[in-house]
C-alpha cells in the first residue's frame, strides 16, 4: 500500500476546503484551521460574504429563540417622526393598551414616534412589549418602553420576525419603511405565503389617497384583482380595528381546527383501508 505523498515545495493540483474543491490557481497554501489559529493573519475576513452568512444565521437563531414563546401578537407600524402631541401618538398608545387587553403582545420596530407609543401602551397595560430595532446611522436605539428587544443588522431578518410572530398588522401613518412593511404583508397574503393575516390601515385621511390609487389605477389596469382590496380595512376607530383583528383570529383558529379534524379523519380512513386490505389477504 503506497504512502500518501507530501511535498511542501510542490504545487498542489487540488485542495479540499470543507465541501469546496479548489484547483490550479485557486489553491490556497494554508488551511482554514491554520488561518483561524494564526492571530497574525489579516482580519478583513470578517467583512466577507461567508462571514456575513453566519451573522445572518445568528440573527435568525437569536430572533427565533427570543420570540418562540411569545404567543399571539400584533405588529404595529408607523412613523418614527410622529411627535408626542400628534393625535396618532395617542392612538398608537391606545392600540398598544387595547391589543394587550384583547390578549395580544405588541411588536414594533422599537424606535420613537408611533413605535414608542404602541410599546408604551402595551407595557403600561401589563402586556408584552417587543421592539425589533435596526442598525441605522440616524436612530438612537430602543425606546424606553420595550420590554423585550433585539437590534438587527439586516432588514430582511427583522422583517421575517415581524411576520412570523404576528397574527396581523396595524399600519399607522408613516413613510417608506411603513409602506415597505405594508406591501410586504399584502404580497405575502396575496401569494398565500401567509394565511388569514389581517391588515388594518389606521387613518382614513392619510391612507385614502393610496387606496383610491390602488382601486382606480392598479385594479382598473388589471394589475391586481378586486379580492386583493379585501385583504385590508381602513378605519379611524381603534375599537373597530381591534374587533376586526380578533374576529380574523377566531376565523383562523376555527379553520385550523377544521383542517386538523379533516386530516385526522382522512388518516383514520386510510388506516382502516389498510387494515381491511390486510385482513382480506
Amino acid at each position: 500500500m503506497s504512502e500518501p505523498s507530501i511535498h511542501p515545495d510542490r504545487p498542489v493540483g487540488q485542495q479540499q476546503r470543507g465541501p469546496i474543491v479548489m484547483r490550479r490557481k485557486q489553491v490556497q497554501h494554508s488551511t482554514s484551521e491554520q488561518r483561524l489559529l494564526d492571530s497574525r493573519g489579516p482580519s478583513d475576513w470578517v467583512h466577507t460574504d461567508p462571514w456575513r452568512v453566519l451573522r445572518i444565521q445568528s440573527e435568525f437563531i437569536e430572533g427565533f429563540g427570543m420570540l418562540a414563546e411569545l404567543g399571539s401578537a400584533i405588529s404595529v407600524f408607523g412613523s418614527a417622526r410622529t411627535k408626542v402631541d400628534d393625535p396618532m401618538y395617542a392612538a398608537a398608545e391606545e392600540f398598544g393598551r387595547k391589543l394587550v387587553q384583547a390578549g395580544y403582545a405588541v411588536i414594533t420596530g422599537g424606535g420613537p414616534g408611533v413605535m414608542e407609543a404602541a410599546n408604551k401602551g402595551a407595557s403600561e397595560a401589563g402586556g408584552v412589549s417587543v421592539g425589533l430595532g435596526i442598525e441605522l446611522p440616524f436612530e438612537n436605539g430602543m425606546n424606553d418602553w420595550v420590554d423585550i428587544g433585539m437590534n438587527f443588522r439586516y432588514f430582511f431578518t427583522r422583517k421575517t420576525m415581524f411576520v412570523k410572530y404576528a397574527q396581523g398588522f396595524v399600519v399607522m401613518p408613516g413613510g417608506f419603511g411603513t409602506l415597505d412593511e405594508l406591501f410586504e404583508a399584502l404580497t405575502l397574503a396575496q401569494t398565500r405565503k401567509v394565511t388569514s393575516f389581517p391588515v388594518v390601515l389606521f387613518g382614513t385621511s392619510y391612507w385614502g389617497g393610496l387606496v383610491d390609487w390602488l382601486r382606480t389605477t392598479m385594479l382598473s389596469d388589471g394589475k391586481i384583482s378586486a379580492a386583493d382590496l379585501d385583504m385590508f380595512v381602513v378605519t379611524d376607530d381603534v375599537d373597530e380595528a381591534i374587533s376586526y383583528i380578533v374576529k380574523a383570529g377566531e376565523l383562523a383558529d376555527a379553520a385550523a381546527e377544521e383542517a386538523a379534524e379533516a386530516a385526522a379523519h382522512e388518516a383514520g380512513e386510510a388506516s382502516e383501508t389498510r387494515r381491511l386490505g390486510s385482513d382480506g389477504s
